[in-house]
C-alpha cells in the first residue's frame, strides 16, 4: 500500500485545514489508518487514529474536540479536519496505516506504511 498525504498549507491561528492521504492497494479497506505529527525540534507524535470501518476513532488530548479523523473505503482515502488551529499545531503530519487486526492504535510500530507527510504552519 502506498499514501499520499495532502491538504497542508499555511493559515492563521483559529483557522481549519483538511488534510487527505490517499491509498493505493486493495487492502485499505481492511487497514486501520492514523495521523501522526512532528513538529520542529520534537519527536513524531500521535494524532488520532480510525479503525476499518470508521466505528472506532481515537484522539490525542491535544486535539481532542478540535480535530476529526474519518474515511471514504470507496475513495480509498481518510480525511484528518483540523479546526481552531493553534500555533503548537505546527508540524508535518504523516499518515499510516496497518492491519492492527481491527483495532486502533497510537503506537507508530504497529502501523506498516506510512505516507511522505505534508506540512501544516499555524501562525499567531
Amino acid at each position: 500500500v502506498q499514501l499520499q498525504a495532502s491538504g497542508g498549507g499555511l493559515v492563521q491561528a483559529g483557522g481549519s485545514l483538511r488534510l487527505s492521504c490517499a491509498a493505493s492497494g486493495r487492502t485499505f479497506s481492511t487497514a486501520a489508518m492514523g495521523w501522526f505529527r512532528q513538529a520542529p525540534g520534537k519527536e513524531r507524535e500521535f494524532v488520532a487514529a480510525i479503525n476499518w470501518s470508521g466505528g472506532s476513532t481515537d484522539y490525542a488530548d491535544s486535539v481532542k474536540g478540535r480535530f476529526t479523523i474519518s474515511r471514504d473505503n470507496a475513495k480509498n482515502t481518510v480525511y484528518l479536519q483540523m479546526n481552531s488551529l493553534k500555533p503548537d499545531d505546527t508540524a508535518v503530519y504523516y499518515c499510516a496505516g496497518g492491519s492492527l487486526a481491527g483495532r486502533i492504535s497510537r503506537i507508530q510500530a504497529r502501523y506498516n506504511y506510512w505516507g511522505q507527510g505534508t506540512e501544516v504552519t499555524v501562525s499567531s
